[in-house]
């Protein structure tokens, strides 16, 4: 059974909270659950003796990733420093051929912190027939988000109630980007040029003229938030952000037949099940046009798609 909006809303919370809570071995474990949840390939590696885990903490068969979790009460520079040179020293005499990715999973709930970045950039340049990738807090949620309800209760330990309970917020991820949107929010110039999407997309994805509009509107808008993305460190964040998109947008289209009821679940998404104040609302649908000029919600026609298929295949 699929998670309700509510219920995904009841999740997030008792995931940030668990993600609070949870350091060293028990998030170790939580991870390895989540995982073995997600990924039937997935072999939860656990220290044993004298071997240790062999500079592993988890090894997925099929994409050959190899994740290393480092879980401190407290972040500090050097410490993930040293945890990062370790396991990737261990993983490569213990694990050789075993691997093609290096995921370093981590619980830091700010995002990925400078130093891991720039332990990643450094550790592809040392080692060009590797990849490199970070697993935080982002990343984890996307996994949960995938989860089945009795999947969900059994990873995050409690019962997700089935009634409809109000939220003021959706995302927490993205309420900062919704402030800032309200506090630079100018008035948009009607006569401003908007390309770069395609003309059809909104035609094959059945838009009807409400949700063009409020589209449209926001489009004006959506430079602000290129400008609140921008920077190394953001661009990362952009990037996970609209993976969580990605990956929401797909189980909904799986779940609604009619677009409009796609477009109030993601509105939902960015802002909760509350009603908003005006100016929320309208930051609201220039976050969901600008992931929508950038293809993360949303299908884009196949190449030669015209509105007139549309026509012949009513």
């Amino acid at each position: 059974m699929r998670m309700s909006h509510e219920q995904r809303l009841f999740a997030r919370i008792r995931f940030l909270e668990r993600m609070s809570e949870l350091t060293g071995s028990a998030f170790e474990e939580f991870f390895h659950d989540l995982m073995c949840a997600r990924s039937p390939d997935f072999i939860d590696v656990r220290t044993h003796g004298n071997l240790g885990d062999q500079g592993a903490d988890g090894l997925t068969l099929h994409d050959r990733k190899l994740y290393a979790s480092y879980a401190p009460h407290a972040f500090n520079a050097a410490d993930v420093k040293s945890k990062f040179s370790s396991d990737l020293k261990k993983a490569k005499e213990k694990r050789s051929g075993q691997f093609d990715a290096f995921v370093f999973v981590h619980n830091d709930r700010r995002g990925m912190h400078p130093e891991i970045a720039t332990l990643l950039a450094d550790a592809k340049a040392a080692n060009p027939a590797l990849s490199f990738e970070q697993m935080g807090i982002r990343h984890l949620w996307q996994e949960c988000m995938r989860l089945d309800l009795e999947s969900a209760e059994d990873v995050l330990d409690c019962e997700i109630p089935v009634r409809p309970v109000v939220y003021g917020i959706g995302m927490d991820d993205l309420a900062p980007l919704l402030k800032h949107l309200r506090e630079l929010r100018t008035r948009s110039d009607p006569l401003m040029p908007l390309d770069d999407v395609p003309p059809t997309k909104m035609d094959y994805n059945r838009l009807d003229e409400e949700a063009r509009e409020d589209l449209q509107k926001g489009r004006r808008q959506a430079h602000l938030v290129d400008a609140f993305y921008s920077g190394s460190l953001r661009e990362i964040e952009h990037d996970e952000v609209a993976e969580g998109f990605r990956v929401y947008y797909e189980q909904l289209k799986a779940e609604w037949e009619e677009p409009e009821e796609v477009l109030w679940q993601l509105e939902m998404y960015v802002l909760g099940n509350e009603r908003q104040h005006p100016k929320v609302h309208r930051a609201a649908w220039v976050v969901l046009a600008h992931f929508f000029d950038r293809c993360d919600i949303f299908e884009v026609p196949p190449p030669g798609w015209t509105s007139h298929t549309l026509e012949v295949s009513a």
